[in-house]
């Protein structure tokens, strides 16, 4: 493989891996709080394309503006699922949040296929990733080079919301003792909340971007990838941001140079990716950044 063929791959692998960090910080950020998996996130990503693809096909609304208001209803929907099926049981067994969270996923996909349709629908991309960028001798997709500097833009502004703002202060002092934070005056409930608003807005981002990136979406279409960044918030270490993101970043890279490099081994790329998962889990279950959380009661 030359060194243009390489550089080409890596663009789509950076590419891909912004996409998982995108979603997995909404998993990590969630169980840092509550010791939750979240396993709605992932349909809310794909409501997050159906959003902008009405506000496009219907209302004809500029893609960006588009974009925008998907992310705004993503948060809105993820603060909704908080309120309505994870707060009435937070002092419930831990066993019954999950079933609750397994059960909210399964409610929005087949909602989804009732309502949405089954059939996929062709997502629009803008102009600007339609162009193709010559790069050291490589041709780049537009998709290609600007999803990661968007996405990264977008991590970076969450990064200054969790350690720079009074907001992600309290979220950071709930992750770490919630009960002492409770007794300093936090609102916890209305921190949680923001947590969830945080999530899913990245949820939502993270699916527009993943739609322009593969332009074909249906109700089912959040399954596979938030597999992968479940499993990209593990390698990460679960509960640490920075750490979903560097997660996000090796699980894309992987995926991608795997099938460039061993092209026969193409069909068990996935196989790789959730066997990575295992090995992290009998390894190092805390992940490269992550650290021993304590249990929530």
């Amino acid at each position: 493989m030359s060194f243009t063929q390489f550089f080409q791959q890596l663009m789509n692998g950076f590419s891909l891996g912004s996409l998982y960090a995108l979603l997995a910080i909404g998993y990590t950020l969630v169980y840092g709080i509550l010791s939750l998996i979240n396993f709605a996130h992932s349909d809310v990503f794909m409501l997050g394309t159906y959003f902008a693809f009405y506000m496009i096909a219907i209302f004809m609304l500029p893609w960006w503006l588009s974009v925008i208001i998907s992310v705004v209803l993503c948060a809105i929907v993820g603060m909704t699922i908080e309120r309505v099926a994870y707060r009435p049981l937070r002092s419930a067994p831990r066993i019954s949040a999950l079933i609750t969270a397994v059960g909210v996923s399964y409610f929005l996909e087949n909602l989804g296929l009732v309502v949405l349709g089954a059939r996929p629908k062709g997502f629009p991309r803008p102009d600007l990733m339609k162009n193709v960028y010559v790069i050291a001798g490589a041709k780049i997709q537009g998709v290609s080079f600007w999803v990661p500097i968007i996405s990264i833009g977008i991590l970076l502004v969450l990064l200054y919301i969790v350690y720079k703002t009074k907001v992600g202060m309290a979220m950071r002092a709930v992750a770490k003792d919630m009960e002492t934070t409770r007794l300093m005056g936090v609102n916890i409930d209305q921190i949680i909340l923001y947590t969830f608003a945080l999530g899913s807005a990245l949820a939502g981002a993270g699916g527009v971007m993943w739609a322009a990136k593969f332009p074909q979406i249906n109700p089912l279409m959040g399954i596979f990838p938030g597999w992968k960044a479940f499993t990209a918030a593990v390698v990460g270490g679960i509960g640490n941001v920075v750490g979903a993101m560097i997660g996000g970043f090796i699980i894309g890279l992987a995926e991608i140079l795997i099938a460039a490099f061993f092209p026969s081994l193409t069909g068990y790329k996935d196989a790789f990716v959730f066997g990575l998962l295992i090995l992290f889990l009998i390894i190092k279950p805390n992940g490269i950044m992550g650290e021993t959380l304590k249990e929530k009661v």
